[in-house]
C-alpha cells in the first residue's frame, strides 16, 4: 500500500472512531485483550471454531456467494467487542467497508 493510501485509510479510521466514541486507548486495549475462541467471525461478533455443525449465519453467507476466507480470523486477531462498540449497537454497518473483518467489532444484533 502506498503512503497516500495508508494516510487516507488512517484518516478514515480516525473519523469513524470519533463518530462512535472509540478512543485510541480503548482500541488498543481491545486488540491486546485475550483472543476469543473461534476461527471464523461475522461482522456481528458471532463466531465458530470450525468444528461441529456450521452455524446458520455462515451457511447463509456462503449461500450468498461469500468466501469462507472472508470470515477467517488470523492468529491473535480475534477480540471481544469493546464496550464502546457495544454502545454503538444502533449503528448502521451495512455500508462499512470493514464489515466482516477484524476491524469491525460491533455486536449489533
Amino acid at each position: 500500500m502506498d503512503e497516500r493510501k495508508r494516510d487516507s485509510m488512517i484518516a478514515y479510521l480516525r473519523h469513524r472512531m470519533e463518530d462512535f466514541g472509540i478512543s485510541p486507548d480503548a482500541l488498543a486495549a481491545t486488540l491486546a485483550a485475550e483472543p476469543a475462541a473461534g476461527r471464523y467471525r461475522s461482522a456481528h461478533g458471532e463466531s465458530w471454531s470450525g468444528e461441529g455443525v456450521m452455524p446458520q449465519w455462515l451457511k447463509q453467507a456462503l449461500s450468498a456467494g461469500q468466501s469462507i476466507g472472508h470470515f477467517e480470523l488470523s492468529s491473535g486477531a480475534a477480540a471481544a467487542p469493546s464496550p464502546h462498540a457495544r454502545a454503538a449497537a444502533g449503528a448502521d454497518w451495512t455500508n462499512d467497508p470493514f464489515a466482516g473483518s477484524p476491524l469491525a467489532r460491533s455486536n449489533s444484533r
